[in-house]
């Protein structure tokens, strides 16, 4: 068998854009936040992941600026070895005691923190216990630890019942790590963290929770998933990323000094990744601090995304419950979904477009999300895309 024989015969994606409804890799030409450029045209983004609307701020642009001018363009090493700059310190230290944590460690991407906590802390013996809905980047992290003779069970979706059952089948004397997103990227849903901490303490495990969706979006001051349930000195671990509210590019990890230091001493995704670059790190930097003198942001992203799930649901749109900057509208199937899409992208409405098997059968949605900068101008144009676009599909 050819080993390319899968790349030959996968046709799905040339079947779609033949169609003109591919809605993947869309090339923006300029972004101000709320409104994009792609194909020559102006679009108002309600798909992205720019929370508190910082990417183009000025002083994160500056910041970035400045680290260049100051740095150059990367650190040409690891953290391990030449690649620790006193920007990465001072990062590690400002967010640590934003967290209210001993310790943090940066990563070079969020996808690639999963990898380098999981595997390095669960072993032979152990076991990692995750959410069937968790990120990918948790999944990597879980096959990894597998793959090091550790082993992993998954529980079912922000069901504390089904958590509770898996882990008394484990041995009491194994090391158990409980892994659960605190906002989960697709549904937008919140982890239910005061039983899943219960049963962590009752069966002796630690917890990680991913907060890559959380921070500055809960939490008292934008603080994550801990802070929403005042549970910051009761979890574990608590890692994110810094391409979403942070408007960067990174992850990291906040915990207990003791453990921040062996990860990093044993962690082969930090040991041997180029760190953080000088304008990815001053970017998180400045935006960190915009969000602590400016909390209301926090608040203005909420209010707008709850302004957007209520509206939508007076128009007779199937949303899922929440309260996050992520607001779900259920289609129902592949072409629709794709159609639907279309129809927005051409109204001039950007959302993401999630179908099987990303999420389940029946689960094909427009997944969109709110910024800070949204104006209201901005969700009443794409309220009224939604609502053309529903009527002619017979969604509303």
């Amino acid at each position: 068998m050819d080993l390319f024989k899968k790349c030959y015969d996968f046709t799905r994606a040339d079947e779609i854009k033949a169609l003109g409804l591919y809605p993947y890799f869309r090339t923006i030409e300029a972004n101000e936040g709320p409104v994009v450029q792609i194909e020559g045209r102006k679009i108002v983004m309600a798909g992205s992941n720019n929370y508190l609307g910082l990417t183009a701020h000025p002083k994160v642009k500056e910041a970035a600026i400045k680290a260049v001018e100051k740095y150059g363009t990367g650190c040409s090493g690891s953290r391990y070895l030449t690649g620790t700059l006193d920007l990465h310190i001072e990062l590690e230290e400002k967010l640590a005691a934003f967290f209210n944590k001993e310790a943090l460690l940066l990563f070079s991407t969020g996808y690639q923190t999963a990898q380098g906590i999981i595997p390095t802390l669960v072993q032979r013996g152990d076991y990692v216990v995750s959410d069937k809905d968790n990120h990918a980047c948790i999944v990597a992290g879980n096959l990894m630890a597998k793959g090091a003779t550790a082993d992993f069970v998954r529980y079912k979706h922000n069901d504390m019942d089904d958590l509770e059952r898996v882990i008394k089948k484990l041995p009491a004397e194994a090391g158990k790590l409980i892994v659960s997103d605190g906002v989960f990227s697709t549904g937008g849903e919140i982890v239910e963290l005061e039983r899943l901490n219960k049963i962590a303490k009752d069966s002796g495990a630690r917890i990680l929770i991913d907060d890559a969706h959380a921070v500055g979006v809960i939490g008292k001051g934008g603080r994550g998933t801990a802070s929403e349930f005042n549970l910051e000195a009761e979890i574990d671990m608590t890692m994110g990323t810094f391409s979403k509210t942070f408007a960067s590019l990174g992850g990291f990890v906040a915990g207990e000094a003791k453990v921040i230091n062996y990860i990093k001493h044993h962690s082969p995704a930090l040991i041997f990744s180029a760190s953080p670059t000088p304008a990815s790190v001053a970017s998180a930097l400045a935006a960190l601090e915009i969000l602590k003198a400016e909390p209301e942001r926090v608040n203005r992203l909420i209010e707008n995304s709850s302004y957007m799930r209520e509206a939508l649901k007076k128009l007779g749109f199937t949303v899922l419950d929440g309260r996050t900057a992520i607001v779900p509208v259920i289609v129902g199937e592949d072409g629709l979904a794709f159609n639907m899409w279309k129809m927005l992208f051409e109204a001039g409405v950007f959302v993401n477009v999630f179908i099987s098997p990303g999420v389940p059968p029946g689960r094909q949605m427009m997944r969109t999300s709110y910024m800070a900068t949204h104006e209201k101008e901005h969700l009443d144009f794409i309220l009224e895309a939604f609502e053309e676009s529903g009527k002619k599909l017979g969604l509303i």
